[in-house]
């Protein structure tokens, strides 16, 4: 299992909400959580390959910024 960390532009649960279903479309993804508490917005995905350019593109489609750490 492999985990992949992102800082976004994510600010509130209506934020994660968006990014939602394009997150659970990606089918190598296991779990995935956001840290709005962070200064980074980190958002963490737990899958079973490298799926960072499916993640970012997700994210970007529903108009967030975010870059792989």
């Amino acid at each position: 299992m492999e985990k992949l960390i992102f800082k976004t532009s994510l600010r509130c649960s209506g934020c994660v909400k968006a990014i939602t279903m394009g997150l659970e479309s990606i089918k190598e993804g296991r779990n995935w959580h956001v840290d709005l508490e962070s200064d980074d917005r980190l958002l963490e995905v737990e899958a079973i390959a490298d799926i960072g350019e499916k993640v970012i593109e997700n994210v970007k489609k529903a108009g967030y910024e975010i870059s792989r750490l």
